[in-house]
């Protein structure tokens, strides 16, 4: 079972590996005509919903939750609505790989928290470190952090080129 949490947890992490590295493939893979973005999303929704079902399933659930969850739970979802009111879904799901343009943001929490989505992913993840063992929040973080550090060296050379 815990191969199996440990997969389920890193899922999407190899998923968004795949799509930075090859966004021309995926781009050709949605087919003329579908919004490279859209799919990202609803594919990502679906692996999102397996890693926390699997969460779930070695968690232990209790009542009242630790007061440090309230701060790193509303901050972290409030960093994460911020990012997609500001970017929507092109922005955060990866546009500007697939060729779309974005405009350039620059309220808050952007030019104040480098990387907010995955800080607001991240705050939220340590807001749960009550009733899911360690070990699994470890791994998602360093699925995080993996991704921080892959975006980070972006090469505008290596953006997809929108299907004609």
């Amino acid at each position: 079972m815990n191969v199996i949490v440990c997969v389920a947890v890193l899922l999407p992490f190899a998923f968004y590996y795949c799509l930075w590295t090859w966004p021309q493939s995926w781009v050709k893979l949605c087919t003329k005509g579908r919004d490279p973005s859209t799919a990202m999303a609803r594919i990502s929704h679906l692996l999102k919903l397996i890693q926390f079902v699997s969460l779930l399933s070695v968690s232990t659930l209790s009542w009242p939750p630790p007061l440090y969850f309230y701060p790193l739970f509303i901050f972290g979802q409030f960093l994460n609505f911020r990012v997609y009111q500001l970017l929507g879904e092109a922005g955060t799901y990866y546009g500007v790989r697939f060729g779309k343009s974005i405009p350039w943001v620059t309220e808050f929490p952007f030019g104040y928290i480098k990387d907010p989505q995955y800080v607001g992913s991240i705050l939220s993840l340590l807001a749960c470190l009550h009733w899911v063992p360690f070990q699994y929040i470890l791994l998602w973080l360093a699925g995080y952090i993996f991704m921080m550090w892959l975006e980070s060296k972006e090469d505008p050379s290596t953006r997809a080129k929108p299907l004609s």
